[in-house]
């Protein structure tokens, strides 16, 4: 009888420790709980460019790209700032009609699916978006140049429902010069980007200073009569000497100013050996004019990849520039920007599509990040700073 006995408390114990979760598991649902219990914004996914390259039905989890409805709802992602993506070839080349093509297109993903997706132009339509549970689609434009020089312009896309302007992309434009390009052809903002601003301001438009050259940023912080953001930058803190990211200088007056960085996914973003061993590969695409898309082109990508040991970055490395961030400024003013759909397949281990927040969620808990504060990084700041800009806005116009 009391062999019999041990050997029952031995089992009934085994059994209870198999149904006791790890530590591992119990944090892997705990940050899926918060993805779901918190809204998560996303200031920068590309859907509307890779529709226009490729068009695919994305209210059902589709084969290629980072967002479709389906893995948006499986990571918590509730508002993806739709990018009204404009490259620096149109400017002044029909750059306002291709951002108002991008525009009905997202509009059109709305009407199409109503039960899952919804337009939102306001930080109160989010929130009441997140409660109905449908997926908000803001929309930021990347690329000032459809404003071609007229200010009424600026005007129609607010009221298209533009929310933030990315001032310039890959190359100096009639607005500002660009961290991409060494022209500098303003040093800084144009006559016409000081407007700009300004018009921003006065309309509620969050001013954007990711791509944009450090004297333009410094120009926007003495203009602005708002917080601003950078939609999709990391910190050039790991990425020394790359004007594309924000350096700590930049991220301090930014916050000063109660702005916040919303950080870059990509591993040359995010990693400076990948950054550079990339750059010698986009350098030989130019140089031989390959088309990275081709077969041919992706062909020599594979094997460029293997001999160069391009090993991607890793999630716990964004977690270290949104830490850096932290410890720089407070946690009042870092975000995510994922820039879904614009990064190929250079995203790193453990974030390879808007399914993955809960794994980032997962690695600022075990930083020890609190439930407040991860809710911040989430969507807290760039929602107080999107209704800031809005005050702002209400202020100036009560003021004429």
């Amino acid at each position: 009888m009391k062999t019999f006995s041990i050997t029952l408390l031995f089992a009934v114990l085994a059994l209870v420790g198999c149904q006791q979760p790890s530590s591992e598991e119990a944090l892997k649902a705990k940050a899926q709980e918060l993805a779901q219990k918190f809204i998560i914004v996303d200031t920068h996914v590309d859907v509307p460019y890779r529709l226009r390259e490729k068009m695919e039905d994305i209210s059902v989890r589709t084969a290629g790209g980072d967002f479709d409805y389906v893995r948006a709802k499986e990571g918590g992602l509730n508002a993806p700032f739709m990018s009204i993506y404009v490259p620096s070839e149109y400017e002044n080349k029909g750059a306002k009609a291709l951002a108002d093509t991008l525009i009905d297109m997202v509009e059109k993903l709305a009407t199409d699916w109503p039960d899952k997706f919804a337009i939102a132009k306001s930080v109160a339509d989010v929130r009441a978006q997140f409660a109905q549970g449908l997926i908000s689609l803001p929309m930021g434009m990347e690329n000032g140049a459809p404003l071609e020089g007229n200010l009424e312009n600026l005007k129609h896309f607010y009221e298209r429902g533009i929310r933030y302007l990315t001032l310039t992309h890959g190359q100096d434009n009639h607005i500002c010069d660009s961290s991409y390009d060494t022209t500098r052809t303003w040093h800084g903002l144009s006559p016409f980007g000081k407007e700009v601003v300004a018009g921003m301001n006065r309309l509620g438009i969050m001013i954007d200073v990711s791509h944009i050259s450090d004297d333009a940023f410094y120009h926007v912080m003495e203009h602005t009569k708002a917080p601003v953001i950078a939609s999709h930058s990391s910190c050039r803190f790991f990425t020394p000497g790359w004007e594309r990211n924000m350096d700590d200088e930049m991220i301090k007056r930014l916050a000063q100013n109660g702005g916040v960085v919303q950080i870059n996914f990509g591993s040359s973003f995010i990693n400076d050996t990948y950054r550079k061993t990339g750059e010698k590969l986009w350098q030989y695409f130019q140089e031989h004019q390959l088309n990275p898309a081709s077969a041919e082109g992706k062909a020599f990508a594979e094997k460029f990849k293997i001999e160069n040991k391009l090993e991607y970055a890793d999630i716990t490395e964004v977690v270290a520039h949104i830490d850096h961030v932290i410890k720089l400024v407070g946690v009042d003013h870092v975000g995510l920007g994922s820039d879904f759909d614009g990064v190929g397949d250079s995203l790193p281990i453990g974030l390879k599509s808007v399914s993955d927040y809960p794994n980032l969620i997962a690695e600022l808990l075990k930083k020890g990040y609190s439930e407040e504060d991860i809710e911040k990084i989430c969507s807290g700041n760039v929602l107080r700073v999107w209704s800031q800009v809005e005050e702002v806005a209400q202020q100036l116009q009560a003021s004429n």
